[in-house]
């Protein structure tokens, strides 16, 4: 098990969900902290709470994307490349999940059984996700 398993576990037991733990990672990279922005990604956990909604992982990938998107850190509208950035990235989560055709739904990506069976599930596709996330930006120049 390698370091950032060993985060993914601490963060949640936690409690921090799959969009969080991807903010958190992708913070933590750099000198910025945003509270309010960790606390927000929380509404995409277990499909947005239900197990019905979109993945929390491919939902919190694209709202990665969009955030390091702008060329400069002030910017308040993302690159022009986004919706070519998000085109990548929905093919490969969908590729990566085997769910080419069919849902990207939290049950059907991990099963049902509540947040806590998801999160148990979902560590080894949020740490695929961030590696994708940022091999995706550093691509179009936007990460270092």
């Amino acid at each position: 098990m390698n370091d950032r398993m060993v985060q993914f576990m601490r963060w949640g037991q936690q409690g921090y969900s799959c969009g969080q733990i991807l903010f958190l990672l992708a913070l933590g990279g750099t000198s910025a902290t945003n509270p309010g922005l960790v606390r927000a990604m929380a509404g995409l956990a277990y499909g947005g709470g239900s197990g019905r909604g979109t993945c929390g992982a491919l939902s919190g990938g694209a709202c990665l994307l969009a955030f390091f998107s702008a060329a400069t850190p002030d910017a308040d509208q993302p690159s022009d490349r986004l919706p070519l950035m998000l085109n990548e990235w929905t093919d490969w989560f969908a590729a990566r999940t085997g769910q080419d055709t069919g849902p990207m739904a939290c049950d059907d990506l991990v099963g049902p059984g509540g947040p806590a069976a998801a999160r148990q599930g979902c560590a080894l596709l949020v740490s695929d996700t961030y590696d994708q996330v940022v091999s995706i930006l550093a691509a179009h120049g936007l990460w270092a």
